[in-house]
């Protein structure tokens, strides 16, 4: 719940899915999407370009704000908001088509969330989690977080920011969902250097620490970016989009038409 706090921050600086990734996660003939843990909507508007009716799950009101406001503002009309979460998602057994989750499946309860989204789906029916940021095979990336992490402490569980229960794995119960399978999409995004010291603060490591940690780090952060890139107003930023998708087994044990 801490992103709230940065919701329209999160919104402006953190990027949105490529189209090519959205392609690969929403299965053909979708015609109801559910978008869980949606935060601003970066992927619901996404959704909506494709699927009639996008109903977007998120747990902050701060961030539903944002999402409503951005969805107004783009006329994306098939966009409901309901308040609720991956393990209690406001929705009637087997209603979706799709189920899809951007960069909240580590913050969901991975032996509850997964049943749960299985309950909504109808048989056949798609489960995509994806998670779009910055592209850490870059050296220069891998070094910024490297910096921003150094003048961060670790976090309230002890871990730092990433702690092992947050690895982006996607582990499904077989007996609810058929095979998971991958796939990863690079993008480039043109941001001032601001800008990504900015989107560097939509963390949760940075949000929560205290604002003499947050600054020493960022601070951090702006030093190893002006060493790489001196004078730069902008720079090429690289992104990836880490995807994964599975089907609903079927109910009744039999495929589904």
């Amino acid at each position: 719940m801490s992103f709230g706090a940065i919701a329209e921050d999160y919104d402006r600086l953190r990027s949105g899915p490529p189209e090519a990734a959205v392609d690969w996660l929403v299965p053909p003939g979708c015609r109801v999407a559910v978008d869980v843990g949606a935060g601003t909507g970066l992927l619901t508007r996404a959704l909506a370009r494709k699927v009639s009716r996008v109903v977007a799950v998120e747990p902050d009101e701060r961030m539903a704000a944002v999402l409503r406001t951005r969805a107004a503002a783009a006329g994306l009309s098939g966009i409901e908001v309901a308040q609720g979460r991956g393990e209690a998602i406001p929705l009637p057994d087997a209603s979706a088509d799709g189920v899809f989750v951007s960069s909240a499946w580590h913050w969901m309860d991975p032996q509850r969330a997964p049943g749960e989204i299985a309950r909504v789906l109808r048989d056949g029916g798609r489960l995509g989690v994806i998670w779009t940021s910055r592209d850490r095979d870059a050296g220069w990336v891998r070094e910024a977080d490297a910096f921003r992490r150094a003048g961060l402490a670790a976090g309230p569980d002890g871990h730092g920011e990433e702690p092992a229960r947050r690895r982006r794995e996607v582990m499904l119960p077989g007996d609810l969902f058929g095979p998971v399978e991958a796939a990863s999409f690079a993008f480039t995004r043109r941001m001032a250097v601001d800008d990504v010291i900015g989107m560097l603060a939509t963390y949760s490591g940075a949000i929560t620490a205290t604002p003499q940690q947050r600054e020493a780090g960022l601070a951090h952060a702006r030093d190893m970016l002006q060493r790489h890139f001196p004078g730069a107003a902008e720079i090429d930023v690289p992104m990836r989009s880490q995807c994964f998708r599975a089907s609903r087994r079927s109910r009744t044990g039999r495929q589904p038409l």
